[in-house]
C-alpha cells in the first residue's frame, strides 16, 4: 500500500510540473536559439557597419569605436530581449539604464556634444589633415581631429584647441578643398593715370608660369574711389600657390606701375573749414 500511494503521488506531481518543465523548457530553447541567432547576426551588422565606415574613409579611431558601441548596445538590447521571453520581469531593468543614461548625459551634455560633433566631423570630413581652415574666428593648419576637439596650428605656430560641437555647429572656410583658387589683386590708381596702362601692367605681371591661362587673367576697373581709382587683377592659381603668387603681386607691383609713370596716391580727405561772419 506505501508503496502504491508513493507512486500515486509521484504521479499525481508530474501531472503538475512536466507541464511546466514543458512550457517553460520550450521557452529556454526558445530564448537560447535567439540569443545564438542575434548574437551572430549582430556581430555580422557591426562587421558590415565597419566595411561601411572603411568604404567612407571614416577615421580608424572612429570605425572601431562605433562598431563597438553599436556592438555593445545591440547585445544589450537582445540580452534584455532574451530575458523577457523566458518571464523575467525586465521593466525595471530597463528603466533603470534608462535613468541612468538620462543622468550621465545630463552630467556630460557638453562633452556629448563636442563627442557628437566629432563624429559627424569624421564621418563627413569637412576638413582633413593639413587644410587651412577659418572657424570660429581662428584660421590655421588642421594638425589633428580627435573624438572630442581638433586642433589648429596657426600661422605664426600657436596651437589652438577648438571643441568639436562648436566646430560642427558653425561655419567652416576650407581653402584646401579645392584644387585652384582666384586671385583678386586689387591696386588703386591715381585719377589722372591711364588707366589702359594700368591694365596692361598688370596683365604683364600675371605672366606667370603659376598662374592659370584658362580661364584668362582679368584686369578691371572696379571702384572708384575717394582718392583713387581700383584697377582689380582676377586670375586662377593652384592652391598651394596662392600665397606666394599673391606676395609676388605685391612686390612688383608699384615698381611696374611707377615705371609707366602711374602713382599709387595716398589716402586723402578734404576738409572744408566754415569761419561763421562777426556779429
Amino acid at each position: 500500500m506505501d508503496l502504491n500511494a508513493e507512486v500515486d503521488q509521484l504521479v499525481r506531481a508530474s501531472q503538475t510540473w512536466i507541464p511546466m518543465i514543458m512550457e517553460y523548457g520550450s521557452r529556454l530553447l526558445l530564448a537560447l536559439l535567439t540569443l545564438a541567432i542575434g548574437w551572430w547576426v549582430i556581430n555580422k551588422v557591426t562587421y558590415r557597419l565597419g566595411k561601411l565606415l572603411a568604404l567612407r574613409n571614416a577615421d580608424l579611431a572612429l570605425q572601431g569605436f562605433i562598431s563597438s558601441l553599436a556592438n555593445i548596445i545591440l547585445k544589450i538590447l537582445l540580452v534584455v530581449s532574451v530575458a523577457s521571453m523566458i518571464g523575467i520581469e525586465t521593466t525595471s531593468f530597463v528603466a533603470a539604464i534608462g535613468a541612468a543614461g538620462l543622468a550621465i548625459g545630463l552630467a556630460l551634455q557638453g562633452s556629448l556634444a563636442n563627442f557628437a560633433g566629432g563624429v559627424l566631423i569624421l564621418l563627413f570630413r569637412p576638413f582633413r589633415l593639413g587644410d587651412w581652415i577659418e572657424a570660429q574666428g581662428v584660421s590655421g593648419t588642421v594638425d589633428s581631429i580627435q573624438i572630442f576637439h581638433t586642433v589648429l596650428r596657426t600661422g605664426d605656430n600657436k596651437t589652438v584647441i577648438l571643441p568639436n560641437g562648436s566646430l560642427s555647429n558653425g561655419i567652416i572656410t576650407n581653402t584646401n578643398r579645392q584644387a585652384t583658387r582666384k586671385v583678386v589683386f586689387d591696386v588703386g590708381v591715381d585719377y589722372e593715370a591711364d588707366l589702359q596702362a594700368a591694365r596692361k601692367v598688370l596683365l604683364a605681371l600675371a605672366n606667370d608660369p603659376r598662374v592659370h591661362q584658362t580661364p584668362a587673367p582679368q584686369a578691371v576697373i572696379s571702384t572708384l574711389g575717394d582718392s583713387s581709382i581700383t584697377v582689380s587683377l582676377r586670375i586662377w592659381v593652384n592652391t598651394p600657390d596662392y600665397w606666394d603668387v599673391m606676395f609676388m603681386l605685391n612686390e612688383h607691383a608699384r615698381d611696374r606701375l611707377k615705371a609707366e609713370g602711374i602713382d599709387i596716391p595716398f589716402p586723402q580727405r578734404v576738409i572744408r573749414v566754415v569761419q561763421e561772419a562777426a556779429v
